[in-house]
């Protein structure tokens, strides 16, 4: 355009010497030139800047509804959570507080992940409708997410575990987990790090990347195993029948009732010695009941063994004339020793030999 005016002029472009000014018919041309040039390239301009505001809008709108819809599917798993709130299951398998983190945490990782697939691919349709090449941009980008994911490998891992943690709900706030580098119980689930709560009070801050197994002890059910020792004179029957009672009694008073799931039940002989016999007692549990069960059935069978009259061992020891004969003063005494008589042939034979008289010596 600028040539075309000095082309109008009359006025050489390579020429040094001083230039004319432009008359009013040169600026009339040139200011026709550039709207013959606008009127051939508006359309173009307008569809590309309508392109955009649709990909924006749309882009938008559909993270919006993305979001929402992410949002009340996180509270729908609340409420079906909550309807079984007040049961002895959902009351420890799904408490207010695991609740509550599993699905932010899930509800978070949800919301990024979508936002960031949609304005990620809105940029790319806007660099498109600008007919920017994108295959030199993609293959840095690329280039760039290799580097970045070899320099920061671990903190990729221990994200990526903590997304499949809970998302698997493999455990949660409350529950006890033995997790090999560290054992506790869970205080808070992070996306890199699980903190623990030792059996001493310490915290531990765990990277969920570092976890290569995980032992969950507030899953399911738990057992109430005791051992009960009892002399091997005991009338085996007997035993058994006030064990039978005593799970009968437990079963049938509060809360015990509530956190037994199943019958207590006499396993029979663990295994039987000279001076003992143990007998294995089992119950079904809640998770995370099963030491509390434990201890008051040591209780409970503790009281009806004294009063059935069963001896445990270790007990009080037997006193003269009940099922024993009374001890015998001399039973500690040491026979007497045939050394004791210097007429005893066994002290003749161990006397020294006297020596010879005077006169055989010569």
């Amino acid at each position: 355009m600028f040539l075309s005016v000095l082309s109008a002029a009359g006025t050489d472009p390579d020429d040094t010497s001083t230039p004319k000014p432009p008359t009013f018919e040169d600026a009339q041309e040139s200011a026709g030139n550039a709207a013959s040039w606008v009127e051939q390239n508006w359309s173009t301009w307008l569809g590309i800047g309508l392109r955009i505001v649709l990909i924006v809008t749309v882009a938008v709108v559909l993270r919006i509804l993305v979001r929402r819809a992410i949002t009340k599917l996180i509270d729908r798993m609340n409420r079906t959570a909550n309807a079984v709130d007040g049961t002895a299951l959902g009351g420890l398998l799904v408490n207010a507080e695991r609740r509550r983190q599993r699905s932010q945490a899930i509800g978070s990782v949800l919301r990024s992940v979508a936002s960031f697939v949609i304005l990620g691919t809105a940029a790319l349709m806007v660099l498109g409708a600008f007919e920017i090449n994108l295959a030199p941009l993609l293959a840095s980008a690329g280039v760039a997410g290799v580097a970045i994911g070899f320099g920061a490998r671990n903190l990729v891992t221990d994200f990526l575990s903590g997304v499949f943690m809970i998302l698997e709900d493999q455990y949660g706030v409350g529950d006890t987990i033995d997790a090999g580098v560290a054992s506790g119980e869970v205080i808070e689930v992070g996306l890199r790090v699980t903190k623990l709560r030792g059996e001493n009070g310490e915290i531990w801050y765990v990277r969920n990347g570092e976890v290569k197994r995980i032992g969950n002890l507030s899953q399911g059910w738990s057992t109430a195993g005791v051992d009960v020792m009892v002399r091997p004179d005991e009338d085996l029957d007997r035993v058994k029948a006030t064990l039978a009672q005593v799970g009968e009694d437990i079963a049938k008073d509060e809360p015990w009732n509530e956190r037994l799931w199943g019958p207590v039940e006499v396993l029979g002989l663990d295994s039987v010695l000279l001076d003992s016999m143990v007998i294995r007692v089992s119950a079904k549990t809640m998770p995370g009941k099963s030491l509390g069960v434990e201890r008051e059935l040591r209780w409970r069978i503790k009281r009806a063994f004294d009063e059935a009259g069963i001896r445990i061992v270790g007990g009080l020891p037997l006193q003269p004339g009940e099922d024993a004969a009374a001890a015998d003063p001399s039973a500690g005494t040491a026979p007497p020793s045939a050394y004791a008589s210097t007429t005893s042939p066994q002290s003749l034979a161990a006397s020294p030999i006297p020596p010879p008289p005077p006169h055989l010596s010569k």
